[in-house]
């Protein structure tokens, strides 16, 4: 059964939230602060297989949250709640790690299979029917992406969506350069202009699973002045 941590402060929000996601079959937990959530989240975040995190908290933001999250190794999926319709909300939400994003007020049905989406592990969602691409060898490491995972020489890894949606995208163009433009216009939907750093922070994350000294990368190169290519 999954376990799923909702942070949020607005305590009729949360119960809702956790009414319906127990409903689904899924263990609920939540939390309405943020400090207590990054602490958690640092200290004992491996139980958790999903965060639902509302960004506006009291004791500390979701954005830190999400980022301290990250810069502690834990990459469970993030899905982010804003009260505002802002873009700008939404690029730096995923700069600091979040793989998706819901704005307020939101329709159950929609938050539900946001949900659904992070949580399976079973094939990307923009992978067309039919697919091939189950499982690539990268270096010493295997691709699953039937599965959402990798297997290691140090152990397996689960992805995110958004990891397998980039690993993919640069596995397509089988070696050639990829733009930053072409790769947030195709894994995150966002227009290719988009000033972010999100690519580049989601390749750090991907070097950390597939390169043996990912400050020295073999496989997920970097292009000067124009994106990353994939070497296996």
């Amino acid at each position: 059964m999954p376990n799923i941590l909702v942070v949020e402060d607005e305590a009729h929000l949360a119960e809702g939230l956790q009414f319906n996601l127990e409903a689904e079959g899924h263990s609920v937990e939540t939390v309405g602060d943020g400090l207590e959530a990054a602490a958690l989240l640092e200290s004992d975040g491996d139980r958790f297989q999903l965060v639902i995190l509302d960004l506006m908290l009291p004791g500390m933001g979701g954005f830190e949250v999400a980022r301290r999250a990250r810069a502690s190794g834990n990459y469970v999926p993030i899905l982010i709640l804003t009260a505002k319709d802002d873009k700008r909300d939404l690029i730096r939400g995923l700069e600091e790690g979040a793989d998706d994003y819901l704005t307020k007020p939101f329709q159950l049905d929609e938050l539900l299979a946001r949900v659904r989406g992070l949580l399976r592990r079973r094939r990307w969602d923009g992978a067309p029917e039919g697919d091939s691409l189950r499982s690539v060898v990268i270096g010493g490491a295997t691709v699953h992406f039937d599965r959402f995972e990798i297997e290691t020489p140090s152990g397996t890894v689960n992805l995110t969506t958004r990891e397998a949606g980039l690993l993919r995208a640069l596995l397509e163009r089988d070696g050639d350069a990829v733009t930053r433009g072409e790769l947030l216009e195709e894994v995150w939907g966002l227009r290719p202009e988009t000033r972010t750093r999100v690519v580049d922070n989601f390749v750090v994350r991907l070097r950390r699973y597939l390169e043996e000294d990912p400050s020295r990368p073999r496989h997920i190169v970097s292009v000067r002045g124009h994106g990353y290519r994939l070497v296996r």
